[in-house]
Order: structure tokens, then sequence, then C-alpha cells
């Protein structure tokens, strides 16, 4: 399966249990570890709970195993590892505290000099 293709299958997924402000980084650039990163937040424990569900559902369906799930029984934030498709979902508190989209959207040389 193309990463764009599985890109969009998250993404679906994520649409039809109405997963929130769903934000998809391309991260190729700044990594090795994946082409995209997908975040997106659920209302309740339940809520992200179903919106994994129906990720993973919909990469089974079409043939594609996760490498990992983390984080599925608290509820708060999940992560899955589709390989070359990193998938976020958080409880909007949990999301608003780590702030992904902004970390992942930093480019290299605006932490130039940053560090010592």
């Amino acid at each position: 399966m193309l990463n764009v293709e599985l890109k969009n299958l998250v993404i679906r997924a994520l649409e039809d249990v109405k997963g929130e402000e769903i934000v998809c980084l391309d991260i190729s650039e700044i990594t090795d570890i994946a082409d995209y990163m997908v975040v997106t937040s659920g209302n309740s424990n339940r809520q992200v709970k179903a919106l994994v569900d129906s990720v993973l559902e919909e990469a089974r369906n079409t043939g594609f195993k996760p490498l990992g799930v983390e984080g599925q029984e608290q509820g708060e934030w999940v992560l899955i590892d589709l390989t070359d498709v990193i998938v976020h979902v958080m409880l909007p508190k949990v999301r608003d505290f780590y702030d992904l989209e902004s970390l992942w959207s930093m480019s290299p040389s605006q932490t130039e000099g940053s560090a010592p």
C-alpha cells in the first residue's frame, strides 16, 4: 500500500468516528521514522478508543498490520504505529499540553542555536 493511500485511509477512518481537528503532517523531510503523522482528538476516553478501533479495523481490512499500539487501555493518548504513518489520538487537554503539531512543524533551522 502506498504511503499516501494509507494516510488517506487513516483520515477517512478518523472522520467516520467524528475525530476532531484532524491534522496530517508530512514529516518525511525531518525524520526517517515515518512519512506522515496524523493527530486528532476525541472528546472522551470512549471516543478515543472508538477512533483507534476504527483506524485499526480499516488497516486490517486492507491487509495491513500495525507495528504497535500504545496507550489503548488508558484512552487519553493512543499512538498507532503503521510504519509510514504514525497516528496520535488524544483527549483535547493532552493534545493541548503536548502540542505535537507545533513541535513537528518546526524545521531544523528554527531549532539551530537553541541548544548549547
